[in-house]
């Protein structure tokens, strides 16, 4: 298309295969669409497209991101305000049959829906820090690390010590918005004998401390670790998470003809008494599971 339908507060241009969303400077501007800057959303991450009636003379115009397509929408898990949704843009109500438009124009162009299996809109770019309550964390695009404050971490963190937690060690983020009571970032790392966590990763399922007493956690408080710069943060960590995880590769299937010739081999050897009738039928399972 190459067309931009411009709102409040970012604009939308659209092409042929992405629509690349650019937002405003401002001090009306949410912070976190500040800190975006910009984002490039390829058309094979959304699910759909909605418009609907605003508020005060204004229609929204929102794309529908697919489950697992965008780290910062992994991360957030639906605890992001109405005003802060990357993916809503507001528009004057006169404009609504120029914003139907393009919202057909989406809609014909969207062709996969259900969870993504990768991320396919770009995270947040590292380095990336902030202060939250109880210490300073940092994230180098290779490990995260956690310096705690002498004035706000907990005598379990102190303990503890400093904190590094290499990429490869981890298997998710927990971010729990800065605006509830109970805010905090936490790493889960990755352990055996486990079930699956945040955005599908493997972490450890165990009862965990409260994030005070976490060393691999950090507690936000008021005017701490704002959704600005921890959402960034947690969603750059677990995209890099999420593309060092191995993708398990299926074992190439066998040729059913020749599993046919072993199996009929096992037979024969079955019957001369070489083998016996316990191993003849477990043997012949083990080929039969290969087709």
């Amino acid at each position: 298309m190459g067309d931009v339908l411009t709102g409040f507060h970012a604009a939308w241009e659209f092409e042929s295969d992405s629509v690349l969303i650019r937002y405003e400077r401002g001090i009306r501007t949410p912070k976190l669409f500040q800190a975006l800057g910009e984002r490039r959303v390829p058309l094979a991450a959304l699910a759909g497209v909605t418009l609907a009636p605003g508020r005060r003379g204004t229609v929204v115009l929102r794309a529908e991101p697919r489950p697992g397509a965008d780290p910062l929408m992994d991360a957030a898990d639906g605890q992001l305000k109405e005003g802060c949704d990357p993916y809503r843009l507001v528009l004057p109500a006169e404009r609504e049959t120029l914003a139907e438009y393009y919202a057909d124009e989406l809609r014909t162009r969207i062709t996969e829906t259900g969870p993504a299996e990768r991320h396919l809109v770009a995270a947040p770019g590292a380095p990336q820090q902030f202060k939250a309550y109880d210490g300073k964390a940092s994230f180098d695009g290779t490990a995260v690390r956690f310096r705690w404050s002498w004035t706000g971490a907990s005598s379990a963190k102190w303990k503890a010590g400093d904190q590094s937690f290499p990429v490869g060690e981890l298997g998710g983020v927990e971010w729990r918005s800065p605006e509830v009571f109970d805010g905090h970032l936490r790493l889960l790392r990755r352990t055996t004998g486990t079930t699956q966590g945040t955005a599908g990763h493997t972490v450890q399922q165990a009862q965990r401390p409260q994030p005070d007493q976490d060393p691999a956690a950090v507690v936000f408080g008021l005017g701490y670790g704002p959704v600005h710069e921890s959402l960034p943060f947690a969603a750059a960590v677990l995209a890099a998470v999420r593309a060092a995880t191995p993708v398990p590769v299926p074992a190439p299937r066998r040729d059913p003809a020749d599993i046919a010739d072993r199996i009929r081999h096992l037979g024969e050897l079955h019957q001369a008494g070489l083998v016996t009738d316990e191993e003849f039928t477990v043997k012949k399972a083990e080929l039969l599971a290969e087709l």
